[in-house]
């Protein structure tokens, strides 16, 4: 069963040049007690997708079509007390940026028990449950620690606080935006390590977006390959990875440090730049930059399968050419 379903989702920005078009035709799904990576350079969509689902849009901002299903209702439909309910108990959320997801003038605790108004539970019972979750995060002496503020936490403390936090109400979806991008190597793994076991003891559904290819290879189950605003490569992080589709996942893949085998002065890059929004050429998005470009990429190329689950938009792929 999927927990979030997302079909033909398509958000544009009002700006003084014209529309400027964030998502076009954008399917998804997070399956139940799955992790589903999105992964893509900056300016492909990330940001307005999670807006989207969340419903916590730019006020220029405006859904033109599709669905957004959480556990079978549409989101989109939903009133703003509606949504309210949702956030925090069925949907939570982790920031980017450990540093600016706390309010610096009130303790830990007291945020991890103000975030529980809903729970008919007694003073007593919130703190506990506030002391139970630091501890299931790695936090040592959390009884002690709840009475000390966000300032005297290191940032690796302060994302586990960040994860306790969105996972206290037992959500069915987990939204994680880049949670690991302000840390270093060490805590980033300690952070994908804690948060994939409790993902296990939830069974919460994960969306997880990241420009770390190797933290999406690590933690997730599925990912997501985003564009310019398009869904060009769907799969398992092993079909994904190891017999990419696309060209432009490739290219993510080739300019990727950790697949650099002879020392170079010069990281690989993709050439070329992101196309203009507004004015969006005809045909495949990514042709521009594509090195092995021909004359069917003028028109738009559907999602075809490249194997079983595995997806990709591009013609090659509709011609049975992955490499």
């Amino acid at each position: 069963m999927a927990v979030l379903d997302i079909q033909g989702l398509s958000v544009g920005y009002a700006t003084p040049r014209g529309e400027l078009k964030a998502l076009r035709d954008v399917s998804m799904t997070v399956p139940e007690g799955k992790i589903v990576g999105i992964v893509g350079e900056s300016g492909c969509g990330k940001s307005t997708l999670i807006s989207a689902i969340i419903r916590l849009m730019a006020p220029n901002a405006r859904v033109g079509a599709g669905d957004v299903m959480f556990k079978g209702a549409d989101l989109l439909g939903k009133s703003a007390a509606q949504m309210r309910g949702l956030r925090g108990t069925e949907i939570s959320m982790v920031f980017q940026d450990p540093m600016q997801t706390h309010n610096p003038v009130l303790t830990v605790g007291r945020q991890m028990m103000d975030i529980q108004y809903r729970d008919r539970l007694t003073t007593a019972e919130k703190r506990k449950r506030a002391t139970e979750m630091l501890a299931l995060v790695g936090i040592p002496d959390a009884q002690a620690r709840l009475n000390q503020y966000p300032f005297e936490f290191s940032g690796g403390m302060r994302q586990r606080i960040a994860i306790a936090m969105a996972l206290m109400a037992k959500p069915a979806l987990l939204i994680a935006d880049e949670p690991t991008t302000a840390l270093d190597a060490t805590l980033e793994v300690q952070i994908i390590e804690r948060l994939r076991e409790l993902q296990d003891e939830i069974g919460c559904g994960v969306l997880f977006i990241s420009h770390h290819l190797g933290v999406i290879a690590e933690l997730c189950d599925e990912v997501v390959v985003m564009y310019a605003g398009e869904v060009v490569e769907t799969g398992s992080v092993r079909d994904v990875f190891h017999q990419p589709a696309h060209p432009y996942t490739r290219a993510l893949l080739e300019c990727d440090p950790g697949h650099i085998k002879v020392r170079t002065r010069n990281l690989p890059t993709i050439p070329g730049n992101i196309p203009d929004l507004v004015n969006l050429p005809g045909g495949c998005i990514f042709a521009d930059r594509c090195a092995q470009r021909h004359d069917a990429c003028s028109v738009r190329p559907a999602m075809a399968d490249a194997s079983g689950g595995h997806r990709a938009a591009c013609h090659l792929v509709g011609a049975g050419v992955t490499a």
